[in-house]
This record gives C-alpha cells, structure tokens and sequence, in this order.
C-alpha cells in the first residue's frame, strides 16, 4: 500500500509541481523549491548540539503553536528548533512569531528518498506534529531513524474521520509509526482509536488555541475608527456577498457603522475587493491606509477590506461584534478563541464542525449561533443592547481562560522523549 501511495503521490507531484512553483512570488520560489526537495542550509543549525523539529502546516496550526514553541525555547536553550510549514503565509507568520533562533522550513515532499538524505544531514531528537498532519512516508522514514513522532493538539474533522475509515487498513499502519497521539478532546481521542490506534497511545490534553495569547498591543489605525466595528473574521467564498449586504442593512439604523472584513486566504484579497467594487460600496483597503494616515484622519460608516496577514487577532481587540467566518456556507469554522480572548460577543454560523468545542460556548451562553436569515435581526439587537452584548463576551473569556493548560501538559509529555 505505501508503494502505491508513493507511486501515486509522485505521479500528482509531476503534475502540479510546475503550478505549485509558479504561484508563488517570485522572491520565494528557489527557496521552495530546494527545500521542498530537501535541500536546506544545513549549517543553521550547527550551533546546536540537538534539535527539536515541530511540522505546522499553515497560520492556524503555527499560531496555535507559538505558545508551546516559546516554552521549548525557554525550556531548551541550547537546543536548535525546526520548524516546517506547507503555506507561504505559514511560512510568513512563521517567521514572524517563532522564538528567536528558530529555523523556518518548507516541509520537504512526502517522498522516502528526499527524507533519507535530510535525516542523514540534520537527525532531530524528535518529530512534534501539529493537529492533522499525517504524512505515511515522512513518519516511516523517521520511525526507521528512531526518531520518535507525537502529534499534538491532535485533531478529527468528522469530514477527515469518514474519509480515513474508508481507507482504515491503510490509515492503521501510517498511524503505528506514531508513538503518541495528544488530543484536543474525547471525541477526538474516540476517532483516533476507532482507526486503530491503542489506547495506551492515547492522550486528551485540551486545545492549545485556549493558550494562545494574540499581541497585546491592538494596531494603532483601529483609533482612527469611530464609530460601531463588526469584524467578520477569516471570510470564504460567498460570505463576503452575506456580510456585506447585512451590513448595508445595518446602516439604515446605524449610520457610523463600520464593517472590517477579512479574507481567510490572501489569494482572495483581490477577488473581495472587485466585489466590494461591484456592489459600490464605500471602501478602504488595509494596505492603503499607512498611505493615508494624517492627524485628522477618520473612518465612519465605511467597510475596511484587511488585506493583511497577521493583524485580525489582534484586531479583534476593538470590535464591538466578532462574526465567524467559514461558518455560514458549509466549510466548517474557524477559530473563535481570538475574540473570546479579549472577551468580544461572538456570532457563528450553523457549520462549526472543525471547532466542537464550541458546543461548550453556546450552552454557557458564551456566543451565539445564527443561520443567514438570523444574522442581520441578531447584530441589530445587540447593537441595541450594549450590555447584552458584553455579557456574551465576558462569559466568552471566561470559558476562554478556564480552558488554558495544555501547552503545560503537553511540555511534561515532550520532557520524556528528549535529553
């Protein structure tokens, strides 16, 4: 069965290897593609005696990360970190956020011979994954090596479970090379061990997202807003359409209300600014307002497009309501911790599979869950009720903060696979 996924990995690669090289900005395409073959600056990491490898594949699985990366740092001085990423803008907020000394990788083709050749230039203590990163040659090659390989803040989409059962017999074995599995929750845990893993292999440690803690300091362009903010955060394809016809819906009762509107994908910034075109609606790009900034500088009653990598977290610091996006048209959610963490009123759509625990909000009263139809009476009433609204929040961040924890308990699990 591996030669067959191998053979048919290799076959795709053939395919899209010249696309893949070619969306990329031209400044990153030599350094992905040598290191997506493997081939890295090996002499970065030198001056450690030992290294610790830990595989994110883009912003949301590196920014969850962060918190556990500065604690090895911390923990480890003297050790050397890798840390690999599949996406260009992982790869950005990768560079960014890690702990000095870290080197940022492209995460190698999952091919048994480019594995080999790094594990006999680098051969890290051990291999940290990050929640569903399952790589069957990349996990055979390190266990091979006596590289041990945990996955942390693990984690099963019921859409990834159904899939994996279908191939269980294969899944089986990609999942022995794997010598601890460390969980979000029990659910988790229940579909991790129905695809055979032993239970013995099987840990529950909590979300390391409730440990994240997004930059203190909230962008200094949000004070020139005045005005009532609604941020809809991490938006895909169709729900730009529902926030901003809500939003003009809005207006009519309140006129100095703004509406930041940020893209999940930077590849979309463009496409979302033609919309915002189309409609004619009155706009300001992110990226525009540096450009813009003077001492009497106002944004009222206008959409602010955040064409930007890195800033909503923070953003969400002088929101008035949080809208989550990915939610509203079947794709699964995103991550709403951003906002509870700064104690925002939080609004999702029906389709939060990707994140259960936000079960836990909705029976705390802790945010609200509402179809398109809901939205726009929903955010009218809660901008009719200021105190309503910051009760949400407040119940939001203390269920945020009674869930912290796990980066600790996941640091005690690492002390016992590395000198």
């Amino acid at each position: 069965m591996y030669l067959l996924y191998s053979l048919a990995y290799i076959v795709a690669l053939i395919f899209l290897l010249p696309f893949q090289y070619l969306k990329r900005p031209k400044e990153l395409r030599r350094q992905w593609f040598r290191e997506k073959f493997g081939f890295f600056d090996s002499s970065l990491l030198t001056p450690h005696s030992s290294l610790i490898w830990v595989h994110a594949v883009s912003v949301g699985e590196i920014m969850a990360a962060l918190p556990m990366l500065k604690r090895l740092r911390e923990g480890y001085p003297s050790k050397g970190i890798i840390l690999s990423t599949i996406t260009d803008t992982g790869q950005k907020v990768a560079r960014e956020g890690a702990p000095e000394g870290t080197t940022v990788l492209y995460l190698p083709f999952d091919i048994t011979f480019i594995f080999k050749a790094v594990l006999r230039r680098v051969r890290p203590e051990i291999l940290i994954t990050i929640e569903t990163e399952l790589w069957p040659n990349i996990f055979r090659v390190f266990k091979k090596y006596g590289i041990p390989v945990i996955l942390l803040n693990g984690r099963i989409s019921e859409n990834s479970f159904r899939g994996y059962k279908k191939i269980s017999f294969f899944m089986k074995r990609v999942l022995s090379h794997v010598d601890l599995f460390c969980m979000q929750s029990e659910v988790d845990a229940e579909r991790i061990n129905s695809l055979g893993v032993d239970e013995r292999r099987i840990k529950v440690l909590g979300n390391f997202k409730f440990d994240t803690r997004p930059p203190s300091e909230i962008p200094f362009w949000t004070e020139k807003i005045k005005g009532p903010v609604i941020v809809a955060g991490s938006t895909h394809g169709g729900e730009e359409e529902l926030m901003t016809s809500v939003y003009s819906e809005l207006k009519k009762d309140f006129p100095d209300i703004n509406l930041i509107l940020a893209p999940r994908h930077p590849e979309r910034f463009k496409e979302v600014e033609e919309l915002l075109r189309s409609k004619g609606l009155s706009f300001v790009k992110r990226s525009e307002i540096s450009r813009l900034m003077t001492p009497d500088l106002r944004f009222s009653g206008t959409i602010i497009l955040l064409d930007s990598v890195g800033e909503l977290s923070a953003i969400y610091g002088m929101t008035d309501i949080a809208i989550i996006g990915k939610s509203f048209k079947g794709y699964g959610g995103q991550n709403p911790l951003e906002p509870a963490y700064w104690g925002k009123p939080i609004l999702c759509g029906p389709h939060m599979e990707n994140f259960p625990f936000i079960k836990d909000f909705y029976s705390e009263g802790a945010a609200l869950e509402v179809n398109e139809e809901g939205l726009y009476p929903k955010l009218r009433e809660l901008l009719l009720s200021p105190e309503r609204a910051k009760e949400i929040g407040l119940k939001a961040q203390q269920l945020y903060r009674k869930n912290t924890g796990a980066v600790e308990k996941a640091m005690e699990i690492i002390a016992g696979y590395i000198n």
